[in-house]
């Protein structure tokens, strides 16, 4: 979007923000700075971004939310160190402070603030109010949500790529973020029941430190509760319920990255972080994160973008440990519809090498990282005449291939 006007990232309707809640606080309460009617004065200390410190500027009036903010995923980015930390040295100082150092250059910029979701657009984009200062209770979907997760989930949700459609629940529901995504979710307070209702059989339940950590939610069964229990009127759900995730046949082509590293600017000279390559594909591969919670044997896997030179800018073998993890991870795309390629035979799925994580469509310096995931044996055929009976023999046996293609 085109760089905002100093107006539009200042502005305060007096007619309409003074009668909300928010407006009966004083701006100084919030900002800090000096009672004046001189300008440099008065902004003197002033406190941009008040949320930068939820306690102090929120806390008094949401002391539940601040509370927990230390979980949320927008605050604390686990989800970086949950997929550097197995990768690295923990013991090395000397390395941990050299990712340290790239991840603040770099990463640290994704976090989010109680205003870059309520108030403002987040700094990551430009910054500026949504609304000339009033606090939105539910985020705008396009300027917050998709401001920041746009690359991979806006541009799926609202259909962006060519010829693909945007997801059926934003077509046929208008559906926003939060429809799936409550607050709760949002704020990193645990989805667990016993959070709040405590008794003696209470346990204690680990923050999230990643998107996927613990219990599914939001989950498609939720709504969709034939599904779940088997009652609708569609064979595949009542064979596949329990070992294919719903996006394996009802996602569509997502976005995979390659590679992101550090580089030089040939402008100033100065580092950042850069992805080699995207592209679109629909990739099923063996469940990562295989659990009570997420039973799957199969996923749609999508490639994320690291590297083991991702911080080579900072010093030699920083990630000597990639092998521990796949680069090729369990995805749950925004691209849902109610018919896909997947959905319209049995057989589009099984006996086709094409749409399974195989060894040939993995990097051959990934194939150790990527062994979890990789789909040795392709699900046979479906016998429907004898015409099919080789070509159900010869998709049973092991893929051998040798793991020279590119994705």
């Amino acid at each position: 979007m085109p760089p905002l006007e100093a107006w539009e990232k200042v502005l305060v309707n007096g007619e309409t923000y003074l009668d909300t809640v928010h407006g009966q606080i004083a701006c100084m309460d919030c900002h800090g700075g000096a009672q004046s009617s001189d300008k440099a004065t008065a902004h003197t200390d002033l406190i941009a971004n008040p949320s930068d410190d939820p306690e102090a500027a929120c806390g008094e009036c949401h002391p539940d939310v601040v509370a927990m903010n230390q979980y949320s995923l927008h605050n604390n980015l686990e989800g970086y160190w949950t997929v550097l930390d197995p990768r690295r040295d923990t013991t090395d100082a000397v390395s941990h402070a050299a990712i340290t150092e790239g991840f603040g250059n770099h990463c640290s910029s994704c976090h989010a603030t109680c205003g870059e979701c309520h108030v403002s657009q987040p700094n990551l984009v430009g910054g500026g109010f949504i609304d000339g200062h009033m606090f939105n209770e539910t985020p705008s979907m396009t300027r917050n949500c998709t401001a920041c997760h746009g690359s991979r989930v806006g541009n799926e949700y609202l259909g962006k790529h060519e010829g693909l459609k945007a997801d059926v629940h934003l077509r046929e529901g208008r559906m926003n973020c939060v429809d799936c995504h409550s607050g709760h979710e949002m704020h990193g307070q645990p989805a667990e029941c016993q959070t709040c209702h405590t008794g003696p059989e209470a346990v204690s339940v680990a923050p999230a430190d990643h998107r996927y950590a613990g219990v599914q939610q939001p989950r498609c069964e939720t709504c969709h509760t034939t599904v779940a229990i088997g009652q609708d009127e569609i064979p595949m759900h009542q064979a596949h319920g329990s070992d294919l995730s719903c996006q394996v046949c009802h996602s569509i082509a997502y976005t995979s990255c390659d590679n992101c590293h550090v580089a030089l600017s040939e402008t100033t000279g100065n580092p950042f972080f850069a992805t080699e390559a995207s592209y679109l594909g629909f990739f099923i591969g063996l469940n990562p994160l295989q659990s009570y919670d997420r039973p799957y044997k199969y996923v749609p896997v999508r490639h994320i973008p690291v590297s083991p030179d991702s911080f080579s800018f900072y010093g030699e073998n920083l990630l000597p440990f990639f092998d521990a993890l796949p680069t090729w991870k369990y995805t749950t795309p925004h691209n849902i519809q109610r018919e896909t390629p997947q959905t319209e035979s049995c057989n589009a799925c099984h006996g086709n090498p094409l749409l399974f994580l195989t060894i040939d469509k993995v990097y051959p310096d990934e194939v150790e990282a990527n062994l979890p995931v990789i789909v040795d044996v392709i699900p046979p055929l479906i016998i429907t005449d004898t015409l099919t009976i080789t070509a159900t023999i010869t998709s049973t046996l092991p893929v051998e291939v040798t793991p020279t293609a590119t994705p």
